[in-house]
């Protein structure tokens, strides 16, 4: 059975939205695109190339199956990019069709995807990483096809933009596999599910 994993940037407040750059989705009149960059520095550039120096394959929305498409065939080098030109990208859409996807090894999930993305973690194969795709991560966590978290949680607070718990949160507990802190005090924890929440009283 194969593992989903969501890796997201989000700030204190929860907000995922446009982490790399000004133009990345200013949809809602977001102005703060790029929120990341002054944090990045040696050891976070580590714990990425350590995230994705492995065999992954990608689950993407269509926005950032689109933001990606342009960019990452040209950036055939490094860790990174070779992971992401290497891995077979699913992308679920119901606009985009196989013609408009000429990136080597893209998949559309074009009718239901949770059906698909079920069926999916049935195969054999990898890990898939989930990166960006705040729509889908909804869709995602409303039917629990969430096996682990990897969070890089930044030092501020945007208070407007789209989050990562938003309207596909259920309850739902996680364990904390590992954890660590840049020295520009991002903090990198990785969360894999762990049943059900539980209440009581002091």
């Amino acid at each position: 059975m194969r593992k989903i994993i969501v890796l997201s940037m989000i700030t204190l407040d929860g907000v995922m939205q446009a982490p790399g750059g000004p133009t990345e989705d200013t949809s809602g009149g977001f102005k703060y695109g790029g929120w990341t960059f002054p944090y990045f520095d040696e050891y976070g550039s580590k714990i990425m190339d350590e995230q994705m120096g492995h065999p992954f394959d990608l689950l993407l929305g269509r926005i950032t199956y689109g933001i990606w498409k342009p960019y990452w065939p040209e950036h055939n080098d490094g860790v990174i990019g070779t992971g992401i030109n290497r891995a077979t990208k699913y992308v679920v859409s119901t606009t985009l069709t196989e013609s408009d996807s000429d990136w080597e090894k893209t998949v559309v999930l074009k009718d239901d995807a949770v059906k698909e993305i079920k069926k999916l973690k049935q195969e054999n194969g990898p890990e898939i990483q989930v990166h960006g795709s705040g729509n889908l991560i909804q869709t995602l966590l409303k039917n629990d096809l969430v096996d682990e978290l990897w969070l890089k949680i930044f030092p501020i607070t945007l208070g407007a933009g789209k989050r990562l718990f938003a309207d596909g949160a259920i309850p739902a507990a996680f364990i904390l596999k590992g954890s660590s802190h840049s020295p520009s005090g991002v903090i990198f924890a990785n969360y894999k599910r762990g049943g059900e929440v539980k209440t009581g009283s002091f």
